[in-house]
């Protein structure tokens, strides 16, 4: 008698709903990129033959997201045109900071107009992230639970963190939720630059700059801001010397 075949291994599929928008945030002066940044914005810095914004747009692409949003400020007319040069994802808005830089929580602020859906992705452009076994930002989407949740972020293992230098953000507990680290002390987490955000957190919010921590430390203070790890690799590029050293890792991958 023959025997039985053993079952088909078939990777899980993650289901999830995505939100319908990502912005990407591409407006800062980047002075610890200089003096790359001399003569064109931080996004359009490459490595490894892509820029950075491109990489980021790729990604929110990749996803299946139909629709993103990119802030802009300095060389402001440098990514409009790199942005008007893409075709995916389908759509594409600028938001024009040229006249103010607002900081990452008073760009969202005026972006608010152009981003679809009660929460959307928000994507720092000066990070990079290699997927796991799954598409990283539908990975935070099967994780995102509006009843419970305003913001959820992606989170690195500081001992992961290629090309940070700092002392970690958060701490996360069993249950995703975070808590900010205290002081000098260190943190076992770091922010990816990525993240689901609800849109509540800025609603009402003056365009005026201002940080992303005014709109985490509502969802702190409710008990409404998550966190969930990374399972592939992530880099932070911030300096010159941190181009040669992401795309020497990047070749080990």
């Amino acid at each position: 008698m023959a025997s039985a075949r053993p079952p088909l291994m078939v990777k899980p599929r993650i289901i999830c709903d995505l939100p319908e928008s990502a912005m990407v945030m591409a407006a800062g002066l980047g002075k610890r990129m200089r003096p790359l940044t001399a003569t064109r914005p931080k996004p359009l810095i490459e490595v490894a033959g892509r820029t950075l914004l491109d990489r980021a747009l790729d990604g929110v692409a990749a996803a299946g997201i139909g629709h993103a949003v990119v802030n802009a400020h300095y060389f402001a007319d440098q990514i409009e045109a790199a942005v008007k040069s893409r075709t995916t994802p389908a759509s594409i808005d600028l938001s024009d900071e040229r006249s103010l830089l607002l900081e990452t929580g008073g760009g969202i602020t005026k972006a608010l107009p152009l981003l679809k859906g009660a929460h959307f992705f928000t994507i720092n452009a000066d990070n990079m992230w290699i997927d796991g076994p799954v598409d990283t930002l539908r990975l935070i989407a099967n994780r995102w639970n509006p009843a419970e949740m305003d913001a959820l972020l992606l989170m690195v293992p500081l001992a992961r963190a290629h090309g940070y230098d700092g002392r970690g953000d958060f701490h996360m507990d069993g249950l995703g939720r975070l808590a900010p680290r205290a002081g000098f002390k260190l943190a076992p987490f770091v922010y990816s630059g990525l993240q689901i955000i609800s849109r509540r957190l800025f609603d009402g919010e003056p365009q005026e700059p201002f940080t992303m921590w005014r709109a985490w430390n509502k969802a702190l203070a409710s008990g409404r801001m998550y966190g969930i790890s990374h399972p592939g690799l992530w880099f932070h590029v911030g300096t010159p010397a941190s181009i040669g050293e992401t795309e020497a890792l990047l070749q080990e991958v």
